[in-house]
């Protein structure tokens, strides 16, 4: 009987990491970005990248909306509809004509975006609930499988381009929007079908929940409650600048082999070395955050993230910048795995989709600000010369980098589990 129950519960989270898989397409803008540019905004990159910002942006209000559904009607019906709602927004992308550029804002960014965010947060908040044991563990897989699809998807879509491009820029990357949006709506659908949500009051057969601390009051908050808590401000905030230093400094790895002779020969292995590092360090942070608690591990992500990005100036001319900008990435992939469960922590799992959306505000205004602030000193750093890179200007972006993980770090030092209130 027992076996029966723990191979039950690990079939919502199959499925979920297969939705999760398809949603990883969002961190493979780099392989549209350049086509997308030249097709439609006449290679104004600045135009073309903004598809994606919205994309980013728009996941934060579909997964606050999914969230609010998953609780008025169910998993099942809200990942389902939300994959269909992403597949249409990438199937339309796919016709964006020369002449109206701005649609695929719409359809890729507004759309999709809504839609993908629909799918994500309740696929992590129904899996917690079946996991309250190892909630850490279960969110490190799901949100480690996001990544993975991004290091799946890049030579399916790369692919894809170079088969239906017929060497003209643009036309490949929108039929790919096609293919995925096909993708989508098979997995998303029949995936669906298999993430529902434990019984009320679900426990696993042998444990026993660990016995509150004095002053803490273990229950479910409603959003508006949690929405006039100090905690979900700070954990916001500090979603927002742990993640904004780590995006910069990924894509400063990206920028950077560019322009150093010694590290272009093995900038393909490097990218890919970070995505990976990257997806792996959302499933071990998960599970450390399991034995440790999931305050202190964000603690030491964010302690280690302030040293090591001071480091880069000192690895920047070989091989190991690589490997430390993927140490980096490991640590930005934590973030991804203890934010979820540490919501689920403070305020409960009953409505943990729709208040872990809010909390995801923190990452959409985080990327936003990484990809201003970043692209700011990069243009700083190429003013006297296109071809060459000032790393003296960019050590400056490091110590931002740095300075905006280490004030995650005290507001996060003092962000407490809310208290129990005087009855």
């Amino acid at each position: 009987m027992t076996l029966k129950k723990e191979r039950n519960r690990w079939i919502p989270v199959i499925a979920g990491i297969a939705i999760q898989l398809c949603l990883g397409t969002a961190y493979i803008w780099g392989v549209f970005q350049k086509g997308v540019a030249v097709y439609l905004f006449n290679g104004n990159n600045a135009d073309a990248g903004l598809a994606f910002s919205i994309l980013l942006s728009m996941l934060t209000f579909g997964s606050t909306f999914g969230g609010y559904l998953q609780n008025k009607y169910s998993t099942r019906s809200v990942v389902i509809v939300g994959g269909i709602v992403l597949a249409i927004g990438f199937f339309l992308a796919s016709f964006t004509a020369a002449s109206m550029g701005w649609m695929i804002w719409i359809t890729y960014g507004v759309i999709g975006g809504f839609g993908m965010g629909m799918t994500y947060s309740t696929t992590i908040a129904c899996c917690q609930k079946w996991f309250p044991d190892k909630r850490g563990l279960i969110t490190g897989i799901i949100v480690s499988a996001l990544g993975f699809g991004g290091v799946i998807f890049t030579p399916f879509a790369e692919m894809i381009i170079s088969k239906y491009g017929g060497g003209v820029a643009g036309i490949g990357e929108l039929i790919t929007f096609r293919w995925l949006a096909l993708i989508f709506l098979i997995v998303c659908t029949i995936g669906g079908l298999f993430v529902n949500t434990p019984p009320k009051d679900y426990s696993p057969e042998g444990w026993t929940p660990p016995t509150p601390k004095p002053g803490i009051k273990q229950r479910d908050f409603t959003p508006s409650e949690a929405l006039k808590t100090p905690q979900f401000y700070a954990i916001t905030t500090t979603m927002m600048l742990a993640c904004m230093a780590g995006l910069m400094m990924i894509a400063f790895g990206k920028t950077i082999a560019g322009y150093q002779p010694e590290l272009k020969s093995i900038a393909v292995t490097g990218v890919m070395a970070v995505t990976l590092f990257n997806s792996l360090g959302r499933l071990f942070w998960g599970w450390v955050s399991d034995k440790i608690g999931r305050r202190n591990t964000i603690l030491i992500l964010l302690v280690s993230t302030a040293i090591c990005v001071l480091l880069v100036k000192l690895v920047i001319t070989n091989i190991l910048f690589f490997a430390l900008v993927a140490v980096i990435g490991f640590l930005y992939g934590g973030y991804l795995g203890t934010f979820p469960a540490i919501t689920a922590d403070y305020f409960g799992s009953k409505h943990v989709g729709m208040i872990y959306g809010m909390v995801l505000l923190g990452f959409g205004v985080g990327a936003v600000l990484a990809s201003y602030i970043g692209g700011y000193f990069v243009d700083m750093a190429k003013a006297a010369d296109p071809n060459v890179l000032d790393i003296n200007v960019l050590f400056s972006a490091f110590i931002t980098s740095s300075v905006t993980s280490l004030i995650g770090a005290v507001i996060m030092f003092f962000a407490k589990h809310p208290k129990a209130k005087a009855e």
